[in-house]
């Protein structure tokens, strides 16, 4: 039976479920606040528990956990039972792809759902690789932060395999939107975990390239300065003198633009050894109000100044950082 059919047939007036004697759900004598369950659900849910108790492995019981979870997809022992069934019966399992990603559709933040979907796709291995990385793309065109989906996306990739494209991929969602900090964060393992791409240290040069073109469109955009200290983690030395990473900072701040992560990004190059020319002075000076005193004895202590007066929901943080500052800088 479809579940989905206007018309329902109750499964009592059904002649397939005659032989079988419905479990109401037990709630003791005097339940303090019983649920209000519609007839629909409590029919369903009580001829469940019997097939469940009895371990009705049958055509008839997966049809039946099909009505279950489409009247609660969040139903644990359900999903539970069901994977025994389609296991009993040997069921196509790509079948068993197309009515989740029908649930999913209506419940992608379900986490029954994406156990259940993990499970299948081990189950079929690389057979599977293809349509889950098709199935995460539907689902993040519609909710591009949707962590089930990453999660599972990641899975695959390692689990199954299907890095080929995977850069790409991630390139594409960029070119959409490059404030989407869930891509950075994607493409950031591709390049640290693809068997296909060499690392990160082969990877670092390009990517610390392609990252400072996107700061350059959108200095405000958080992710890829987080990205591009991410590229330099194994060596915060070599980051700090690297001069592309500088540069972006200064040539950010000399358009005056009060952007407070080249500030911050240039405040922890100085504190891991960077050691400023003139015109790094120049630039932060010109962001200097009248808050904001000529007293302090280096750039670094100018920056945390002005970071105090720009970020002001962070005001205590950039007061503490001034205090850390080391004793000899410049």
């Amino acid at each position: 039976m479809d579940s989905d059919e206007e018309e329902r047939i109750p499964i009592s007036e059904r002649p397939e479920w005659s032989d079988v004697k419905p479990m109401p759900q037990n709630d003791g004598e005097c339940p303090v606040v019983p649920i209000l369950y519609s007839h629909e659900f409590k029919e369903t849910m009580d001829y469940f528990r019997a097939v469940y108790f009895n371990d009705e492995r049958s055509p008839r019981s997966l049809s039946l956990t099909s009505e279950a979870i489409h009247l609660n997809a969040g139903n644990y022992t359900v999903w539970h039972f069901r994977r025994l069934v389609l296991e009993s019966l040997n069921a196509d399992l790509h079948e068993e792809l197309d009515f989740v990603e029908n649930v999913a559709k209506q419940n992608s933040k379900n986490y029954q759902i994406w156990h259940h979907r993990r499970w299948l796709a081990a189950k079929l291995g690389t057979e599977a690789i293809a349509k889950e990385l098709e199935f995460t793309k539907k689902i993040l065109s519609l909710d591009a932060k949707n962590y089930h989906a990453w999660s599972h996306r990641q899975w695959v990739l390692q689990a199954l395999g299907g890095w080929e494209n995977e850069l790409e991929y991630c390139h594409q969602l960029l070119r959409d939107d490059v404030f989407n900090n869930s891509a950075w964060n994607q493409r950031y393992f591709v390049v640290t975990r693809s068997p296909f791409l060499g690392g990160l240290d082969a990877m670092k040069d390009s990517e610390v390239d392609y990252t400072i073109d996107a700061l350059v469109a959108h200095p405000e955009n958080e992710s890829p300065w987080r990205y591009l200290r991410g590229l330099f983690k194994n060596d915060l030395k070599t980051w700090a003198n690297d001069p592309r990473v500088s540069q972006i900072c200064l040539k950010i701040l000399n358009t005056k633009n009060k952007c407070i992560f080249a500030l911050s990004t240039l405040l922890d190059l100085i504190c891991h050894g960077f050691e400023p020319s003139p015109e790094f002075n120049e630039a932060v000076d010109a962001l200097k109000n009248d808050d904001v005193g000529s007293s302090s004895s280096s750039l670094a202590e100018t920056i945390c100044l002005v970071l105090q007066n720009m970020d002001p929901l962070r005001v205590n943080y950039w007061a503490w950082r001034k205090t850390q500052l080391p004793s000899v800088i410049v």
